[in-house]
């Protein structure tokens, strides 16, 4: 490997084989794969028990939305890692625009399944903070607070996570811009 200078932008690059890979998608790839999966982890081993008058559980598997939510980050951490491996190894294939156009494709589909999931999960969760006075729902989070403080924090890696998924549609914007302008 070998480090070098995109002349356009001052990118690092990495040589791998006959190709550069940017270090940037690269290391996004990677923050996307950890940010996902530790949202995963954190919503999917969420849970606390408290008493009141009798011992209630509050876990993430009891709504839907957070099933949701975890099952999508860990398709999205499972779609990082892979991405990453074709990214680094895409030198060996003999069709890299069609490589590539799969994989920014895919980039969209996480974006939106990371934002559905979050929105979904966003709104269970302000149900829980708030309650909803016009059905009768009342409050769960003055009684489940550690429940919801790490149910936030998964979120909010969540959304992160979106965040880079959109980066690396933006750099394959701009790249796709270079070839064609």
């Amino acid at each position: 490997m070998m480090d070098t200078q995109n002349g356009n932008h001052g990118e690092v690059m990495k040589e791998v084989g006959k190709r550069k890979v940017s270090m940037s998608e690269v290391g996004l790839r990677f923050l996307a794969f950890s940010l996902t999966l530790v949202a995963a982890v954190l919503v999917g081993v969420d849970k606390q028990t408290k008493i009141v008058a009798i011992p209630l559980t509050a876990k993430f598997h009891y709504f839907s939305a957070f099933v949701y939510f975890v099952v999508v980050n860990a398709i999205a951490c499972a779609y990082a890692i892979i991405s990453l491996v074709l990214t680094l190894a895409s030198n060996k294939g003999g069709n890299k625009g069609c490589l590539a156009l799969m994989i920014t494709t895919l980039d969209l589909v996480m974006l939106a399944l990371l934002s559905s999931a979050s929105g979904a999960t966003g709104g269970i969760g302000l149900i829980g903070i708030r309650g909803n006075s016009h059905v009768q729902w009342k409050k769960v989070c003055n009684v489940f607070d550690k429940f919801c403080h790490q149910l936030l924090a998964g979120f909010v890696l969540s959304v992160l996570g979106s965040a880079i998924f959109l980066l690396l549609l933006v750099i394959s914007a701009r790249k796709l811009q270079k070839k064609h302008y």
